[in-house]
């Protein structure tokens, strides 16, 4: 990221000027950027004086100002909070190949200590590499809550590698967390990506076909959802239909018919579900606060 023109900086080497000598710690301004991140910035000094430094001779005067500590993602002992591993995605779906990554996602529980601390907690780890994200368990809340696909699915994946009991206590109250707003996240999210896809044929480039397997997939889990009360993760005797779609075998005109079909299946689910208009936020609210509680050492 090019360091953008009038940021504060604060020099790691020492630089000789022509009245002055200014040592590591000065703060200078810049005042010429880079086109890329291979040459060297203008910076002047608070006498006036400029000289050129490289990115790596200086760091921003607002990280100087943040407490140190090592990145939440090279924090490891976060590790050892985490009480709830799932397995999503393709392999969860059963629509795996040989060469699909296996996602883990689920939450941890810092201890009291740690989210009481000055440096407080990440609302998420992530490790792009091992193809985990664990979220904050109140962060997790909020967005299974707000009918977030990803995060709901992970109450409901066949696949659980580790469950603590806390969170077995979370698992078997996770109807609490549907409610009529599956409605609008879901079809608000399938009707936008579609829109993309439409302009990609529009600008004669082909459509993302595995993208679009999965909008049919999310379409049909919301119906399911709003019908029957549960997040189906497994795609079972549709997944012939699904891979069609992904491998091309079901040609656009008729994958766009599918889709229009589905959204009206889905109006009419809408129309005729049982499920509240919010989720039950006093059952998620007094099981966060009993796992807050937990971890009191």
């Amino acid at each position: 990221m090019i360091v953008p023109l009038g940021t504060r900086v604060v020099l790691r080497v020492p630089l000789a000027g022509a009245r002055a000598a200014y040592p590591v710690g000065a703060v200078a301004t810049i005042v010429r950027a880079p086109s890329d991140a291979t040459h060297s910035y203008r910076v002047r000094l608070p006498d006036g004086w400029e000289a050129t430094a490289s990115r790596d001779e200086f760091v921003l005067l607002a990280e100087c100002k943040e407490p140190v500590r090592a990145s939440p993602l090279d924090d490891h002992r976060l590790r050892d909070d985490v009480v709830y591993s799932c397995i999503v995605g393709s392999r969860a779906y059963g629509l795996a190949t040989a060469d699909s990554d296996w996602d883990r996602r689920g939450f941890y529980l810092p201890s009291a200590e740690r989210h009481w601390s000055l440096f407080g907690v990440p609302e998420q780890l992530e490790d792009d590499d091992r193809q985990e994200c664990f979220w904050e368990a109140q962060k997790f809340c909020v967005l299974a809550a707000k009918a977030n696909p990803n995060v709901l699915e992970c109450l409901w994946t066949p696949l659980v590698e580790r469950a603590a009991p806390i969170a077995q206590e979370l698992l078997a109250i996770r109807d609490a967390f549907l409610s009529r707003l599956v409605y609008q996240t879901y079809n608000g999210y399938v009707v936008s990506q579609f829109r993309k896809l439409r302009q990609r044929l529009v600008n004669g480039l082909e459509p993302k076909r595995k993208h679009a397997m999965h909008l049919v997939r999310l379409l049909r889990a919301g119906i399911v959802i709003l019908r029957e009360a549960r997040v189906p993760v497994d795609v079972g005797a549709l997944r012939d239909e699904l891979l069609a779609i992904r491998d091309g075998a079901m040609d656009w005109p008729q994958v766009d018919a599918l889709r229009c079909s589905l959204h009206a299946e889905f109006d009419e689910a809408y129309r005729a579900t049982a499920l509240p208009d919010r989720p039950d936020y006093d059952a998620i609210d007094a099981w966060l606060v009993r796992a807050r509680r937990t971890m009191v050492r």
